[in-house]
């Protein structure tokens, strides 16, 4: 049987090669169960948290990028690995292509301060957190009724403020996993309706 640490992930054309936040995440996935979920994918890079989900289950799996290599670079992937897949790729801006509602989201946002937008997979904005504020609006109403969003955020977005702000919106939060890093501390939240 495949485990992520049989698959060759492959680094997108300006894109993000897996790395500590990508494992974190995806190590967290692996303890999830996914059976019969409808999953998405946002900023599915390389393809490892596709990879993750298709191993604990997902019946089906929509991949979303802005960018044309990471989709074709996680399709590559997904061929090679899981043939047999049910998996949808939608190219664009979060959630400006996406129909539908999903059980299971899992993101891990490019959440590095920055103060312009350079590398698309990496600079979030002031205190890394433009893109995560612009998922946070939008993916609840992509959410079914008893679904999780799996979400990566750094110690360097402030963490407390992201929970506060999910909290406002009537979404409850939980640590999942953790890995403190030399200069930040770097959390996977699981988020659930209220």
């Amino acid at each position: 049987m495949t485990n992520l640490t049989h698959i060759r992930f492959k680094k997108p054309e300006e894109g993000y090669a897996p790395s500590d936040d990508s494992w974190l995440l995806a190590n967290a996935l692996e303890k999830e169960n996914f059976q019969g979920k409808k999953c998405l994918d946002m900023g599915c890079g390389s393809g490892i948290q596709t990879a993750a989900l298709l191993l604990g289950g997902a019946e089906h799996v929509t991949c979303v990028d802005i960018n044309s290599s990471a989709i074709f670079v996680t399709q590559k992937m997904v061929q090679t690995y899981f043939p047999h897949a049910k998996v949808e790729y939608v190219e664009g801006n979060l959630f400006e292509h996406v129909k539908g509602k999903f059980d299971v989201m899992v993101f891990n946002p490019p959440y590095v301060p920055s103060d312009e937008m350079k590398w698309m997979e990496v600079d979030g904005g002031k205190e890394g957190r433009e893109v995560i504020d612009k998922f946070m609006s939008q993916f609840p109403k992509h959410l079914k009724e008893n679904g999780s969003c799996f979400l990566l955020v750094s110690s360097l977005n402030g963490i407390d403020d992201v929970q506060f702000r999910l909290q406002k919106r009537h979404l409850k939060s939980k640590v999942v996993a953790q890995l403190k890093l030399s200069f930040e501390e770097l959390y996977i939240l699981k988020i659930t309706p209220e």
